[in-house]
This record gives C-alpha cells, structure tokens and sequence, in this order.
C-alpha cells in the first residue's frame, strides 16, 4: 500500500516496551511494515510558540500536500503522450516515495535543527510559496500555448460542414482575381455523387460546364468545386439546398491560409521547446515540494509530542506501513489497546500546562490517544 501511519509514543521504559508489544503483534498478525522515524533534537522554545506552531504547521501540512498533488497532475497533463512513464518522474531525491519515506534522514544542510523551530518552519513556508508561484506562471504559460494549439488542431478534425479547409484546398482548385466567375464548394451526401454529376450545370444558369471535382471526402459525404457567375450565386445557393447539396461558405486567401499554417507551425515547435525545459522544473521541484512535505509531517509529530507528553523532550516517533487496506481498521484497534494508557498522560499534561492543546478535543472515532499523522501516496497515483 502506498499509505503510512506515522506515530509517536513517549520514550521512556513503559511505553517502549509498548512500541516491542505493537510491533510484535502487527508482525506477527501481518498488519503492517514499522520502522523508526528519526527526528532531531529542536530547540523547543516556549509553550504558547509551539502551539502557535502546531496551527501553522497544520495550516502548512495542507497546503503542502496540495501543491504536490498539483505539481503531479501538471506532471501527467505535460506527459500527455506518455502516461504510462509519469510515475518514473515522479521522485524525491532520486528516489521512489516509498523508499524515500521509509528511509527519511532530516536534512540538516537545508534545514538546520539548531535553528529556532519559527526559522525552520519559515523556511519551509518560504520554499512551498516559492514553488507554486513558479508553477502557476510556468503552467499557465504552456497551458495557453497548449489550448491554442489544440483550437487550432480542432479546426482541422470534425466533418466537411465545420473543420477548416485550408489544409484540403489548393490555389488550383478555384478561378481567383475573376470579376465575373467564383468557384464554390458544395458538400454532396456520399449516395447523391452521381444525382450532383448529373445535375450540377442546370441547378441555375451560367454555371460552367464540367466545372466540377472532388477535393475531399469523409464518411458523410465530398466536397465539389463547382464554376459559375457570380450574379447566380444566390440562385445556385438555393436549388442546391432543394437538392440537399451543402453550399460551404469559403473565400480562398492565400495569405490567411499561410499565416493559419505558420501559426501551427510555430505552435508546434514552442510546445515542443517547452516540453522539456517545463517537465524538468516539474521533476525538480515537485521533489523539493515533497521533501518539505515529509520534513512538515516530522516537525508536526515533534510539535504535538513535546505537546501531549510534556517535557523534556523524550518520545519515539515510528512510521508504519499497513500491508493491506483491509489491515487498518484492525491496525487501529491494536494501537489503540497497546496505547490505551496514554488517555490519562495526555489529560495529565494538559492539566498540568494550563493550555488548550489544539488537536486533543476531538470526537472519540477521531481521537488517538499517541500522536499520529497520515501519509496518502495513493493520491499521487
């Protein structure tokens, strides 16, 4: 499963002996993969800091997994041509999530735990603001250059009665520069062919003989040209309609037709230098982006231990990862049994500080007597 559970207990000799007991019965029962989770030591600060800290971290946790989710759907909609290599792209580190998740080292050269807890988690803000400015106006670049293209690409599909005819006809196809002959394009149901040959010089008057050719064809139906004076345009028009002959209407200008063809050249080849400049920036940092993520969900379970178990500092954080989805509702039960005691620590704690702890007035289906915070890689899918 692409799901971990990351929780914390306090760390002394009681409750690490019931960290042994859960990780014996969820190996023995086959409920999950646990590993421990090392978080470095913060300078803790002041209560009322770290519960201010505890609602931005919350704040950031959400909008951090936000952009993520983002930065891989961009990934996908760039990768149109090739979905099925967007999980090869989709790293941290250079690595799979997984493996990056289950081997999580903090990084102190970016993120330095000597620094005030505010500091670090500034940096982070800072960092994740930065990326979804840069993705915003990256992605809205290529995203109006792709829609363009796409119109473009849209006039050329469709049937004889809506796409553009610019890629179907030819200088050679019409008499241009006259002041007394026009040269139609009419749109001849498949089964009327041989009616339409028969028929076409004596829809109106002054249509030129054997004027006629088909240029085009779909499933529907042909597009003719047909040759006559301009003055019987109307007329035509009309006994052509009677007949279910579609006159298309279509003026040929030679340079419009190029200037549609140069565009979709150029669209074509400014997508295609995007293409590989944007998909790096997108591999780059959604990796950074996820990095910061893990790091939030770190800081968060530091936070609300020094929080719930009081100091000094002293908890053991462990990541574990159910095996099947089927697993977690026994999972949780056999947390809860193993971490039962930790109800009156908690009440404790919070007695003994004087504070409200944001996340301990839950209802009793979302209350976990450890801290416990949720990884879904399963979204990134």
């Amino acid at each position: 499963m692409s799901e971990f559970w990351l929780i914390s207990a306090p760390g002394d000799k009681e409750n690490l002996q019931a960290l042994e007991r859960m990780n014996t019965v969820t190996a023995k029962s086959n409920l999950s993969y646990n590993t421990k989770f090392t978080i470095p030591d913060f300078k803790v600060g002041t209560l009322d800091s770290l519960v201010g800290l505890s609602d931005e971290l919350a704040k950031l946790d959400i909008f951090a997994e936000s952009l993520i989710r983002r930065m891989a759907q961009s990934v996908v909609e760039v990768m149109e041509d090739a979905k099925g290599k967007v999980q090869e792209n989709l790293l941290a580190n250079g690595v799979d999530l997984t493996s990056f998740v289950t081997h999580f080292e903090w990084d102190m050269a970016k993120y330095p735990a000597k620094q005030p807890l505010v500091s670090v988690v500034d940096t982070l803000a800072k960092q994740l603001a930065q990326i979804e400015t840069d993705l915003k106006s990256r992605t809205a670049a290529y995203n109006t250059l792709k829609t363009n293209l796409e119109n473009l690409e849209k006039k050329s599909m469709g049937n004889l009665f809506t796409r553009t005819l610019s890629d179907i006809v030819s200088k050679e196809d019409f008499v241009l520069d006259s002041e007394y002959l026009i040269t139609l394009l009419v749109i001849v149901p498949k089964p009327s062919y041989v009616q339409w040959q028969k028929t076409y010089e004596s829809l109106s008057d002054m249509v030129v003989p054997r004027s006629t050719k088909l240029i085009a064809e779909d499933k529907e139906g042909g597009l003719f040209t047909v040759t006559l004076f301009r003055k019987v345009i109307d007329d035509f028009k009309t006994k052509a309609k009677e007949n279910k002959f579609t006159v298309r209407e279509f003026y040929y200008d030679e340079k419009e037709i190029k200037r549609e063809r140069e565009e979709m050249t150029r669209l074509l080849s400014d997508k295609k230098q995007q293409y590989g400049p944007l998909l790096r920036w997108l591999k780059v940092n959604f990796s950074e982006a996820f990095i910061a993520w893990i790091h939030i969900k770190a800081l968060r379970v530091f936070v609300e231990s020094v929080l719930r178990y009081g100091l000094p500092v002293n908890f053991q954080a462990v990541l574990l990862q159910p095996h099947k989805k089927s697993c977690t509702k026994r999972l949780r039960e056999v947390l809860n049994s193993v971490f039962r005691h930790l109800d009156e620590v908690a009440a404790a704690s919070i007695l003994d500080a004087s504070v409200e702890i944001p996340g301990l007035q839950l209802s009793t289906q979302d209350y976990f007597p450890y801290v416990y915070f949720h990884i879904d890689l399963s979204l990134l899918d």
